[in-house]
């Protein structure tokens, strides 16, 4: 309840600075000389409304989307000493992380992975793939899963989303401007909206997206040092440093799709420009990280 209220906090915070720039600036002032009819205030709590409700809904059905879209098998009744094993390793961990029991389920993937998911800290889902219980031995797993219940303990997926409901906002506001501003002031449009605002919208929310994405990923990269280094407290730092070793054994590993991608233990590879864009620090940073840990 306390990261809701929070949520919704920070969406007014974020409201009412955004507006008193704008006074403080002077911008519609500016505006209004230049012929530019356009209600900020209104325009912004607009575009927070979309932006953090798409964020909000995304966040709300996160779970069942994993189950639907992933296939994850929830383990209700452990049928076997792999999964009996599987969950009550999960289930220590949360209490030593103070969380409540998430569920626990199995994907069918070649891709040794596992991610993390869900509204609320007491109330989320982990979720690991058949190649990564194929490919690890016991200790890589537990290591693996610890990582997975320090996403779900340090509040990320709320914290992402907040996160994602913000640049939304700035994406949705700052577009809507630029795309009125070209039809008033350089195509003179007096009323309505020409083809103009709409096709300039739609191209300045396109290279909006893209640097917003890179916040939103640079932030997911972060989390991960904070996450491998939960994972170390819970199983032990040699078991995640094995885990990750682990992981730099797979050839390739290929992000989760969607939203998830962000929430896997693994990601990507990528090189260059790409690498603004992963959600995920290299492995070789990751282990060096614990490495140099205290």
């Amino acid at each position: 309840m306390m990261r809701i209220l929070l949520f919704l906090a920070t969406n007014a915070a974020v409201l009412v600075l955004i507006s008193v720039v704008f006074q403080v600036l002077g911008i519609e002032g500016i505006l209004a000389e230049n012929g530019v009819d356009l209600n900020l205030q209104a325009l912004l709590v607009m575009s927070a409304v979309i932006g953090f409700g798409g964020s909000f809904i995304s966040l709300a059905i996160s779970k069942f989307m994993a189950k639907r879209s992933m296939g994850v098998q929830i383990i209700e009744r452990p049928g076997n000493s792999s999964e009996k094993w599987l969950v009550e390793t999960v289930r220590r961990q949360a209490q030593r992380a103070g969380i409540d029991m998430p569920e626990v389920g199995i994907f069918q993937s070649p891709d040794p992975n596992a991610f993390a998911t869900g509204m609320r800290r007491n109330h989320a889902l982990v979720a690991v793939s058949s190649g990564l219980l194929q490919s690890m031995n016991a200790d890589e797993v537990e290591a693996v899963l610890g990582h997975e219940i320090s996403h779900v303990s340090n509040g990320d997926m709320i914290t992402m989303g907040l996160l994602q409901g913000v640049v939304n906002t700035f994406v949705i506001f700052l577009s809507r401007i630029i795309g009125h501003v070209v039809d008033r002031v350089v195509f003179k449009t007096e009323r309505g909206y020409g083809p103009a605002y709409f096709i300039t919208s739609i191209v300045a929310q396109i290279f909006l997206s893209i640097l917003a994405s890179m916040i939103t990923m640079w932030f997911s990269r972060h989390r991960e040092f904070r996450a491998d280094a939960g994972g170390a407290s819970l199983a032990g730092r040699d078991k995640m440093i094995g885990a990750l070793q682990a992981l730099q054994r797979a050839h390739e590993p290929k992000d989760l799709p969607g939203e998830f991608a962000a929430f896997g233990i693994s990601g990507g590879l990528g090189a260059g420009v790409k690498k603004l864009f992963m959600s995920h620090p290299p492995l070789e940073q990751r282990i060096a990280a614990l490495r140099s840990a205290q």
